[in-house]
């Protein structure tokens, strides 16, 4: 008698999987430029909505996979770096999607379901997951709930960006009346941290520009957009808001320009000037090469630039004058005043670069000028007798623990005595 096994059944979810895969396959090569413009806009719509839903799934079938850790047999530290790897996206990727995944089973039941009907996305999902979870524990189980059922309904009509600019007043949903208390408890965490976190790097990239990255408080990054939106306004560039072939510059090269607009004309007057030194770029060019603009030039810090820039330069700013005599600033002033003038400033950070100390590579804003021979001793307030120190440097000048070398190029060699 022969036994009839039974056939084994595939999971419901894994039929979804097939159905989908099928039916992908089926519109594979359909050319969607041959819709009208109504199924268009039907299937930009419809197509959102599926995505949706198909994320939830996704996100609900992650976090069953942590939670049975699927990636322990094949030896792999954790279930993102299993994914990652079987899948191809980084680690960074899947270790969000597990704990939002994880956030959505356990915490986020009206989230989920949410998702789950297509009624958001998973931006929006992230936001609500960040945005109750920054609640402070006094709120309780029940608030977070009131406050994720809120969020989940305004939802159904802001993005993403816009639900955490609503998440932050989320007090006003729990407790009406100590909302605003609240809020400025958030807003002052909230910017401690962004001031202790703000940062700015910036690297040559040896073909005339240079990149970099910041982060900054929410604030100053408020205020830098709107000086740059103000730099590149339609009204004030008109043609200049256009490229070399008449096309809109795109937005964000369109901010580049109002950038190196506003970093030429810093007032610089009003910035700090750390050891009476000003924050103030000079160009030094040959006279010659100033008229012609044919040759280069170079800034204080060692830069080289062209000449025709530092001529553009020269009509629209200015450039201060390095040399002494003729009708330039006066730069020797002599014993008549202790303190060196800005002007003898200027022309010594352009001398020396930065620091005086050999080795040293402390840029002129960082450093003080003082007498090479001491101001109560004789020495002169001229240029010859300055020195630009950075401050490390300046202490060891004034130690008596240090021999001082001068050496042939006005630098200053530092030994500790023995």
């Amino acid at each position: 008698m022969e036994t009839t096994l039974p056939a084994t059944e595939v999971h419901p979810i894994l039929g979804c999987v097939a159905e989908l895969s099928a039916a992908l396959t089926r519109v594979a090569s359909s050319a969607p430029v041959f819709m009208s413009t109504a199924e268009k806009r039907a299937a930009v719509s419809a197509l959102a909505t599926t995505e949706s839903r198909l994320q939830e799934l996704r996100l609900r079938v992650l976090a069953a996979a942590d939670t049975d850790e699927i990636g322990r047999d094949a030896g792999a530290s954790s279930t993102a770096a299993y994914v990652a790897r079987t899948t191809r996206q980084t680690r960074e990727t899947v270790s969000s999607d597990v704990r939002l995944a994880t956030a959505l089973d356990e915490r986020f039941e009206q989230t989920r379901a949410a998702m789950a009907v297509g009624a958001l996305n998973t931006a929006q999902a992230r936001a609500i997951v960040g945005c109750v979870d920054k609640l402070s524990d006094e709120v309780g189980a029940e608030g977070r709930l009131a406050a994720e059922r809120h969020l989940v309904e305004q939802a159904q009509q802001f993005d993403a960006h816009a639900l955490r600019r609503l998440g932050r007043r989320l007090f006003e949903v729990i407790d009406p009346d100590r909302a605003d208390e609240e809020e400025g408890k958030a807003l002052e965490r909230e910017e401690a941290r962004a001031r202790a976190t703000a940062m700015f790097s910036m690297r040559a990239n040896g073909d005339g520009t240079s990149s970099g990255c910041f982060k900054l408080p929410d604030l100053h990054a408020a205020i830098l957009r709107k000086a740059l939106q103000t730099l590149t306004a339609p009204r004030r560039l008109g043609e200049g808001r256009l490229d070399e072939t008449g096309r809109k510059l795109p937005y964000p090269r369109l901010l580049g320009q109002g950038l190196m607009e506003l970093l030429e004309h810093l007032p610089v007057e009003s910035l700090p000037a750390p050891g009476g030194s000003p924050v103030t770029v000079v160009v030094t060019v040959d006279l010659q090469a100033l008229r012609t603009p044919l040759g280069a030039a170079s800034l204080d810090d060692g830069t080289r630039i062209s000449a025709s820039e530092a001529r553009r330069l020269a009509c629209s700013a200015g450039i201060i004058p390095l040399v002494l005599g003729g009708d330039s600033k006066p730069l020797d002033i002599g014993r008549e005043r202790r303190l060196f003038s800005r002007y003898q400033r200027i022309a010594l950070a352009t001398r020396y670069g930065g620091c005086c100390a050999e080795d040293c590579d402390r840029p002129p804003s960082w450093c003080e000028i003082d007498h090479h021979q001491a101001w109560e001793e004789g020495g002169r307030t001229d240029l010859e007798n300055g020195r630009p120190y950075c401050a490390h440097h300046h202490r060891l000048k004034h130690d008596s623990g240090y021999a001082k070398t001068s050496l042939p190029s006005g630098q200053v060699r530092f030994r500790r005595r023995q």
